[in-house]
């Protein structure tokens, strides 16, 4: 071992330590962990040890490796009975929503900033994707309808691949710049071919998975992760959307009745977590903080621009033809977190050597770390005051059994929570269908198995074993009884989603 080397595993695993346990001191602050990370990148880097760090492509086709990860997460964890009902509107975000935002941004940057049009686009086209990372990291730490949840990781999910487009095709030199319809086609073509390799490949890897009898548990995991990659590199080759390829052989591989599959969920998160570690520190590594104070003005009209009305006009224009309330809409607007996604792309046109990027650049940093923080922070109040909380939805646990895998069952957790009617309920008044039934109560620090004729108390959290085929409606009866108590069904409750 060479003095070099061992110090840079001291130094990297420091940093992983570090990075992990800022996972549970940032979620007692409410402070988003993707905050924490880049500090700890800008903290070793040439403003604290001195760490000069500036390779611009190394840092994009690394950001690009670690968002292929996360994506895979993302979809291999979606669930498509939850994803099926909002997929048209999450489309309609990627597609049409992305380009509003574009468009208004870019407007307003042309005009309060005075930048040329190219670069004030650049800006809207750079900021127009919502984060992975930082909405999955968010988002499941909240009681929110499952629509609402579904929605914004799907859009997550799918709109880096249009964003990715744009963005390169606005990086590219002027004079090799094609007709606008011939830009129009290359985008269709790059996203039906994506989707249709995503297919492809998610289609392929069940079937090789259900079929295969590989030697270890651990190699089943590997695999999944494998096909999800396979799936970027073919689409890429193809010169197609290689990060929609991702995502949709994501979910197909996630909903598939794999051997092992709770392994490979707890694989692809771990996985995941390590990928927005290291992406988060390397961005916060790669800035330079001597020139964020003259990013902070132009970052925050560009950001307020986002957030008051190029946000909530792209929701508004999207949610058109689908049926969401009003109140379900603002805070769509509210919940379109960025993070680290914005900061990768903004290293494209930096690597195209593009007039005005160093200062696009540290703009997007600052504007991340002042309205994530802004932002995720306010997220369970904001869906209080509108009313878009859901006091207690089903969270699946994510456990390795075998007898569950072939009853193929799931264990879900529900908490019962002050504002839910669950609360004085008794177990057998819950109706659960046949298939499913509360194994377990954790009441003050103790946990004990229910009779029929246990009455549920707020602050409980049941385990409940559900076989596959009923575990939809397990939820929807939860929802309901939640809202309306043991007579929702008199009342016309049936734990649908409201507006839906």
């Amino acid at each position: 071992m060479t003095p070099g080397l061992n110090l840079a595993l001291l130094l990297g695993a420091a940093v992983l330590l570090v990075a992990v346990g800022a996972v549970r001191f940032s979620t007692r602050l409410g402070v988003p962990s993707l905050l924490v990370y880049l500090a700890l990148g800008v903290a070793i880097g040439e403003a604290g040890l001195g760490i000069h760090f500036h390779d611009v492509e190394l840092t994009r086709v690394l950001g690009f490796c670690a968002l292929i990860v996360i994506i895979a997460e993302g979809g291999l964890s979606a669930r498509w009975s939850t994803l099926r009902p909002v997929l048209g509107m999450a489309a309609a975000l990627s597609t049409i929503g992305v380009l509003v935002s574009i468009l208004v941004v870019g407007v307003v940057v042309h005009l309060l900033l005075g930048l040329d049009w190219r670069m004030a686009l650049l800006y809207g086209a750079v900021l127009s994707s919502t984060d992975a990372a930082a909405v999955f990291a968010t988002l499941r730490r909240l009681r929110l309808p499952p629509r609402l949840v579904a929605t914004l990781e799907a859009e997550s999910g799918m709109n880096d691949a249009p964003v990715v487009i744009l963005v390169l095709l606005l990086s590219r030199d002027v004079a090799a710049a094609h007709p606008w319809w011939y830009e129009v086609l290359l985008v269709g073509y790059e996203l039906s071919v994506g989707a249709a390799v995503g297919v492809a490949a998610g289609i392929a890897g069940r079937y090789a998975l259900r079929r295969a009898a590989l030697p270890s548990a651990g190699l089943y995991p590997i695999a999944v992760v494998g096909f999800t990659v396979l799936a970027y590199a073919v689409g890429s080759e193809l010169h197609a959307s290689g990060f929609l390829a991702v995502y949709v052989a994501g979910v197909l591989l996630g909903n598939a009745r794999l051997p092992h599959r709770q392994a490979i969920l707890g694989f692809a998160d771990g996985l995941a977590w390590l990928a927005q570690i290291g992406l988060f520190v390397l961005l916060g590594l790669l800035v330079s903080p001597g020139r964020l104070g003259e990013a902070v003005l132009p970052a925050v009209v560009t950001g307020l621009a986002l957030v008051l009305f190029a946000r909530p006009l792209s929701v508004a224009v999207s949610a058109l033809p689908f049926r969401f309330h009003p109140r379900e809409q603002l805070f769509l607007s509210w919940a379109g977190l960025r993070g680290a996604v914005p900061i990768v792309l903004a290293t494209i046109p930096l690597s195209a050597r593009v007039p005005g990027a160093d200062r696009l650049f540290d703009a997007v940093f600052v504007l991340v770390v002042i309205f994530t923080l802004l932002q995720a922070g306010t997220l369970a109040p904001t869906a209080r005051r509108l009313g878009v909380t859901a006091p207690a939805e089903a969270a699946e646990i994510r456990v390795e059994t075998a007898p569950l895998e072939r009853m193929r069952a799931d264990l879900l957790q529900v908490e019962v929570p002050p504002e839910s009617r669950l609360g004085g309920v008794h177990v057998d008044e819950l109706r659960l269908p046949v298939g499913a039934s509360v194994t377990l109560v954790l009441r003050d620090g103790a946990g004990f198995v229910p009779g029929p004729d246990t009455r549920l108390k707020v602050g409980d959290s049941l385990l409940i074993v559900a076989t596959a085929e009923v575990r939809d409606e397990v939820e929807r009866r939860l929802r309901a009884v939640s809202r309306r108590g043991r007579l929702a069904r008199w009342f016309g409750e049936y734990g649908e989603d409201r507006d839906g």
